[in-house]
């Protein structure tokens, strides 16, 4: 739920702040870029340091809360914006409070779920993070149409939202006590002891404890399927860039200024819709053939939008882009939390959010780049390469997987 009401207070901000940035502060496309790219990789960079936080103190909550609390605080700068400078200070602290709390909540989902329904809980998890994220574009829709376009009005109603979801962490998460392991869950044609793809599951007894400090030696105890599935979630990344160029392709192609947000209200709706059975199917029958789908659905809304000459095309290629989300990312958490032992589990998620956060730091100024130079079409004529580029990287991550094993 406090992800859901915070995405709610992000997503309201973040459906208009393209816009806001072009029309409004007069920023460049290859700026907003730069922008979005910087925001996001800072957030993956500060997962890093507090996932080993987590670890080593074996607490989640307090990084949690100081996480949301730093990204509600942002909230009031981006209506206040009077120059791109506040925007990137806005955008660049609340990532820092997205990173911080990040790797934490994910480690904390695997630490109070059994095993065999991790699939099932990142996929609710992201399902309502999705409903939020749709809700928030909704409100601003609503919003835009009341207040006849005042872009700065409609972003101050998204900060109370992101002061409930800090409440609510403050009054109702618990946490289990350090290393507890939860009971374990057998899902249906599972044998014990063994994940999703049939790979057995580490031993949590057998696991030594986090070094105090981050280290080379804590990295050293994480096993190689754990990074083949950084390196396949990388190449991933590469191929999604920042959801911003959605927003930028709607309006390029001539949609209202106030029904912009609409385009991320159609890429949560689907992105809420499929996370949850993807994710009850990860845990059923594995999880390469969603990713392959997942991967499919990205190079299908990749060459819609490319093509798109009509908001309706626009629509078709982000509900595509919103199917892809939901498939692959719970599924990837869920890979991470099955590869990684529990005394790392923290660092192991703040170190795959590092490295996908670069990748995407990388496309998202890749694709300022190529829509400067080439427009639109270039840009998304890129990413479905590089979705094919991932899907052929899955198919080489599963044999040596296979090798490995």
């Amino acid at each position: 739920m406090a992800s859901l009401f915070m995405d709610a207070s992000s997503e309201l901000i973040h459906s208009l702040l393209p816009v806001f940035m072009s029309s409004v502060l007069g920023a460049s496309i290859v700026t907003i870029g730069f922008v979005e790219g910087i925001a996001e990789a800072t957030a993956a960079i500060t997962k890093v340091f507090s996932g080993t936080l987590s670890d080593c103190a074996g607490r989640r909550k307090p990084l949690m809360v100081f996480g949301y609390g730093l990204a509600a605080a942002t909230k009031p700068l981006f209506p206040l914006a009077s120059s791109l400078t506040w925007v990137f200070l806005g955008r660049f602290i609340d990532r820092i409070g997205k990173g911080i709390r990040g790797a934490p909540r994910d480690a904390l989902v695997a630490d109070v779920t059994p095993p065999a329904l991790r699939g099932t809980a990142y996929g609710l998890r992201q399902a309502l993070d999705s409903v939020g994220a749709f809700v928030g574009p909704l409100l601003a829709v609503l919003l835009m149409r009341w207040f006849a376009d005042d872009i700065r009005t409609v972003l101050w109603f998204g900060v109370l939202p992101a002061f409930v979801a800090v409440a609510l962490l403050v009054i109702f998460i618990r946490e289990p006590e350090r290393h507890s392991r939860p009971e374990q869950a057998r899902a249906p044609g599972r044998e014990p002891g063994r994940d999703s793809a049939g790979h057995p599951e580490q031993d949590d007894a057998a696991v030594r404890r986090a070094p105090s400090l981050f280290s080379l030696a804590m990295l050293q105890q994480l096993p190689l399927r754990y990074w083949l599935i950084v390196q396949l979630s990388a190449l991933f990344t590469l191929a999604r860039f920042s959801e911003a160029f959605l927003v930028l392709r709607a309006q390029n192609i001539g949609l209202a200024v106030a029904y912009i947000p609409a385009v991320m209200i159609v890429m949560n709706i689907c992105y809420a819709g499929i996370a949850y059975p993807g994710g009850v199917v990860a845990d059923r029958i594995g999880h390469r053939h969603l990713l392959q789908v997942g991967l499919l659905m990205l190079i299908a809304a990749d060459l819609v939008l490319a093509r798109a000459t009509s908001p309706a095309h626009v629509f078709v290629g982000t509900a595509l882009w919103g199917l892809h989300m939901g498939l692959t990312q719970g599924v990837l958490s869920k890979l991470v939390a099955d590869t990684a032992p529990a005394a790392l589990r923290g660092t192991a998620f703040g170190v795959f959010n590092l490295v996908s956060g670069v990748a995407l730091l990388l496309a998202s100024a890749i694709a300022g780049a190529l829509w400067s130079a080439t427009g639109p079409s270039g840009t998304f004529i890129a990413g479905a390469v590089f979705a094919l580029l991932a899907l052929a990287g899955l198919g080489l991550a599963g044999r040596s997987a296979a090798n490995a094993a």
